[in-house]
């Protein structure tokens, strides 16, 4: 059995990029930033930013250019995906995209609650929260496992 799934939750390292196929399909690309944080043998705090791109089509790609910016917050569901082509000079390129299957948006910033206008008694109207991801510490018993 394989598996292709990805799970990441970042910040924008750019605008969304929304193009349309020649069939009329639309098509959203933009990269996000993880970061991951441990101490070392020192005890030293560390931290390692990872780059991804990511593809997301169709109604969800139109909705990612109108909603997302530089910046926010996003929880990416997707697979692996690495293409190659070569390009006007001749070279071998590649590239290894997240094909995101879903996106959920992340909280907004206090600038771009105050673009929508909000009434100063709902502050929170209208801003989702990303879910909080804890690792089940708990033994997996076969009846759990969906396939």
């Amino acid at each position: 059995m394989y598996l292709n799934k990805v799970f990441i939750i970042g910040n924008l390292t750019r605008d969304v990029d929304l193009r349309t196929t020649p069939s009329g399909r639309s098509v959203a690309n933009f990269g996000v930033a993880t970061n991951r944080v441990w101490n070392d043998a020192n005890g030293q705090r560390q931290q390692e930013t990872e780059f991804h791109n990511v593809v997301v089509w169709g109604k969800m790609a139109e909705l990612c250019n109108q909603y997302l910016a530089k910046g926010r917050s996003v929880l990416v569901e997707g697979r692996i995906r690495t293409r190659s082509w070569v390009d006007s000079n001749e070279q071998k390129r590649t590239r290894t995209e997240i094909v995101a299957e879903n996106v959920r948006f992340g909280p907004r910033r206090v600038q771009e609650e105050d673009q929508f206008k909000m009434p100063p008694e709902q502050p929170e109207a209208g801003i989702e929260d990303l879910p909080v991801l804890e690792e089940d510490s708990g033994e997996i018993m076969s009846d759990d496992i969906p396939f």
